[in-house]
């Protein structure tokens, strides 16, 4: 190696090129050698790592070594390998028990396959080049681990905003994190701050564990002093943890509330009834009286009713809740309760009295009873009275049609329309279907109303004899008339279609002149008198004109007929001489028989002329051979 004031001289050239003519022109010349490795190396567990270790400079053969430093300062061999130009002899002298073990790659670089907790250390890279000296550089290991789902355990019991210290509420638990996660506590949705100072208001515990795996986890417990308005908080605790470059996550716990012991400061007192309307309650029904303090302390309800400025006590119970079964008029007032809960302040309001009011309605009442019976032509007022509370309205109808409202019905002038079933109705317009009704019958007496009906129209010309009718009569009164016909054969009496209070009956008959003049008459009776009623058919035209016509055509026929018989007799006589012939007597002519024999006509003809083909005309069997 050449001295140091030799070096001097070549500082007026670029350097690298001056440094680069040396070590040409003296090969034994070195530059001092140098190291170069990542100092921080971040990676999650169960990630592969490798780190660099790069001499800088050019060195044809060096020795790389990597070792393992402790906290306190001792150093552990790795590994090693020895370089000459591009061939490398690697060798990892001590596991250390790794699994899997440490390696070397082609460039000298170390290798780890899985990143474990226990890997995070100080790894240091020395590199020795001979005469160019010796270099080291140092990389720390940093190994990352998510930790688990956030479990969180509250306090189930029953806790008292009475004490004046602070109390546990939860512990929190983050569990096998790398490196020890942070614990966070909150109310709704609100951090909480939380110091770790031991105070009477609130405060919080820490301890961390290293598990067996090298894994860090981290349990905390919430202590705090409890007020009312967290009968409704939700709690929860959350795990913030790092990640590699320089990120961040979280794991937020379930939500839960506390039960919590407080004591009454108010009263509600009301009453449930499923006919409860504008604070009435109906008669009949069950009724429910609830008392709900504001407390969280189960205390003891007392139900009593005030007599008389008294308390009589009814009932005392857990549930707050008193029942009336078939609640009565009677049991109408003033309820109260009162709540026992002994944490309760001395200005706490622990009763509360409500008025219990009971809607009845009695039956109806009528002054003049449920069935009137009045002559024709008279007049009535009657009254409908009924009791309740509140007071009931009245109102009339017959046969669903309003008459008016208020107790009193008044009729004029009675007629045979007026009678029917009158209906008073009691009703409370302020509580459903709470109503009473009683219905009142009117009879009117007096002589029957008769009411004729012709159902069989007259024919056009007037009645004939023989002609089919139907009479109907149809009559009222009270008591119920009885119809009789002038004629036989008239129906039962029976009611009318339509009824209100009318009845019928019919007759059916043929017209007869002597109906003309008497003609037929119905009569409606009863015990105050009777009325009778007669059709009349006016002239009633005979049938005579009618026969005549029928006799002439039977003459005509019988005529007819005759001249038919006659005609054919003819045919058949035709060929006998002096037959069907007027003005002629004795033989035909010479020689007219003989045409007739002649054989210009088929032995049919002959035959059917002279009476048969068997020549009766010669024997005189044929029927009519010796007639004309």
């Amino acid at each position: 190696m050449e001295p140091p004031d030799a070096q001097a001289g070549t500082r007026g050239a670029p350097q690298l090129l001056v440094l680069a003519l040396l070590l040409r022109a003296h090969p034994g010349a070195q530059a001092e050698v140098q190291v170069s490795v990542p100092p921080l190396v971040e990676v999650m567990r169960g990630d592969p790592v490798t780190l660099d270790c790069t001499p800088l400079g050019v060195h044809d053969s060096f020795k790389l070594e990597w070792f393992l430093a402790s906290r306190f300062g001792a150093r552990q061999r790795l590994a090693s390998a020895e370089v000459q130009g591009s061939e490398i002899q690697a060798k990892v002298h001590k596991p250390q028990g790794r699994s899997p073990p440490y390696q070397l790659d082609s460039r000298g670089r170390l290798v780890l396959a899985e990143a474990q907790v226990g890997d995070e250390q100080d790894y240091v890279c020395v590199v020795s080049a001979g005469a160019a000296g010796t270099a080291e550089a140092t990389a720390r290991l940093q190994v990352f681990a998510k930790p688990e789902a956030t479990e969180v355990f509250h306090n189930k019991g029953m806790l008292s905003v009475m004490d004046e210290s602070a109390q546990e509420i939860a512990t929190c638990n983050s569990r096998n994190g790398n490196p020890a996660p942070q614990i966070m506590w909150y109310r709704n949705g609100q951090p909480l701050q939380v110091p770790m100072e031991v105070n009477s208001e609130s405060y919080m515990t820490s301890r961390t564990v290293r598990e067996t795996s090298g894994l860090l986890s981290l349990t905390s417990t919430l202590y705090l002093r409890l007020h009312k308005p967290d009968q409704n908080a939700l709690f929860h605790c959350s795990a913030h943890y790092r990640l590699p470059k320089g990120q961040h996550g979280r794991l937020d716990s379930p939500s839960f509330s506390l039960t919590l012991h407080y004591p009454t400061e108010h009263v509600n007192f009301w009453v449930d009834s499923a006919s409860i309307t504008e604070g009435w309650v109906r008669e009949g029904d069950s009724v429910q009286l609830f008392c709900r303090g504001d407390g969280n302390s189960n205390p003891e309800y007392m139900f009593y009713r005030l007599q008389d400025k008294q308390e009589n006590m009814l009932q005392t119970n857990y549930n707050g809740t008193l029942t009336l079964e078939r609640v009565q008029r009677s049991q109408s007032g003033t309820y109260g309760c009162r709540v026992e809960d002994y944490d309760a302040a001395e200005d706490a309001e622990l009763s509360k009295t409500l008025e219990l009011r009971v809607a009845y309605l009695d039956p109806l009442e009528f002054s003049n009873g449920e069935e009137l019976s009045l002559p024709l032509g008279s007049s009535v007022a009657t009254n409908c009275s009924g009791q309740g509370l509140p007071t009931p309205a009245l109102r009339w109808t017959k046969d669903t049609v309003p008459l008016g409202d208020g107790p009193m019905l008044s009729l004029s002038s009675i007629t045979f329309d007026s009678a029917g079933t009158y209906t008073c109705e009691a009703s409370m317009p302020t509580i459903p279907l709470f109503s009473r009704t009683r219905t009142l019958k009117l009879l009117v007496e007096g002589s029957p109303e008769l009411k004729p009906e012709e159902i069989q129209p007259k024919p056009e010309g007037g009645w004939r004899e023989g002609d089919e009718v139907r009479l109907v009569c149809s009559a009222r009164g009270y008591p119920e008339p009885k119809l009789s016909w002038s004629q036989l054969g008239g129906s039962p009496t029976e009611p009318a279609p339509g009824g209100q209070g009318w009845v019928s009956s019919s007759l059916t008959l043929k017209v007869t002149s002597a109906l003309s003049q008497n003609g037929v008459s119905c009569e409606a009776s009863n015990p105050h008198g009777n009325t009778q009623h007669v059709f009349h058919f006016g002239t009633v035209a005979p049938q005579t004109s009618q026969a005549g016509v029928a006799v002439m055509a039977v003459a005509v026929s019988v005529g007819l007929l005759l001249l038919v018989v006659a005609a054919f007799y003819c045919m058949r006589r035709k060929g006998r001489p002096g037959c069907c012939r007027q003005g002629e007597k004795g033989a035909p002519p010479p020689g007219e028989a003989e045409r007739s024999h002649s054989g210009s006509q088929w032995p049919e003809q002959k035959g059917l002329l002279t009476g048969g083909a068997s020549g009766g005309g010669r024997h005189g069997s044929g029927g009519f051979q010796d007639e004309c």
